[in-house]
């Protein structure tokens, strides 16, 4: 496959050894997730928009645990495509730093280790009462909402929902990644939920190159240095084997 953008990039990959990638919910869409924005935003017939809020867990708790049980099931379900495995290849040539907005868990089934999760993760509930907090992946859950373990009251999933703030480690980790990366990688993120989409913007700044891997132009577009049109998992394979020279 000719592909520009990976022809683009291997006349200066020996210059580009620290690489940063943003992931938003394009990269998984490819595995059948649904996206927060696109066609398929709405869940039998029920807005994540509105239903992934603290105060909608609080007041609204089996119909917003319905829907997070469902994304649980769905992403249960899926398997990594080929934009998630070629990053995983990339992490094992190059220093990457993977932050990712998705909280399926997909990008760790393909290989990625110390991945940023920058909203979370479906996969870990906690307790407000009394703190615990751990790895739960059965897929439906057989009650909802699923009683602490530790005192009985009921868990969330460990997922940042509209209005609350990014994790403090996670976003930190990212920052600095922005800072240092001579390329980042920006794909299958609509550029449009703050702070994440600031990445790009912080990594321009500081000087790398910027390349965005992405079906549509989107709100970063502008931004980058080369903009690659089309999916992850046709472009992501091409483009890392140019830039780990195979």
């Amino acid at each position: 496959m000719d592909v520009p953008a990976a022809s683009w990039l291997a006349d200066r990959r020996r210059s580009l050894r620290r690489i940063a990638v943003v992931t938003g919910a394009g990269i998984s869409a490819e595995s059948g997730l649904p996206t927060f924005r696109g066609e398929d935003a709405l869940w039998q017939g029920r807005n994540p928009m509105e239903l992934f809020t603290p105060e909608a867990l609080a007041t609204r708790t089996r119909e917003s645990w319905e829907l997070f049980d469902r994304l649980r099931v769905l992403s249960a379900r899926a398997e990594p495509n080929a934009g998630h495995r070629a990053l995983a290849a990339l992490a094992r040539s190059h220093g990457v730093t993977l932050a990712t907005q998705n909280i399926d868990g997909l990008h760790q089934r393909a290989g990625s280790r110390d991945v940023l999760e920058l909203h979370g993760t479906l996969w870990r509930l906690s307790c407000a009462g009394c703190g615990h907090a751990g790895v739960n992946e059965t897929a439906p859950l057989p009650l909802l909402p699923p009683p602490c373990p530790a005192c009985g009251g009921p868990l969330r999933p460990d997922v940042v929902m509209f209005g609350e703030p990014l994790p403090a480690d996670a976003l930190r980790a990212a920052t600095r990644a922005a800072e240092t990366c001579d390329l980042m990688l920006v794909v299958g993120t609509s550029g449009a939920v703050y702070p994440a989409a600031g990445l790009p913007a912080i990594a321009r700044a500081y000087g790398a190159l910027l390349v965005e891997i992405n079906p549509a132009p989107t709100e970063l577009s502008a931004q980058m240095d080369y903009a690659a049109r089309g999916t992850a998992a046709m472009l992501l394979p091409v483009i890392v084997r140019a830039l780990r020279g195979d």
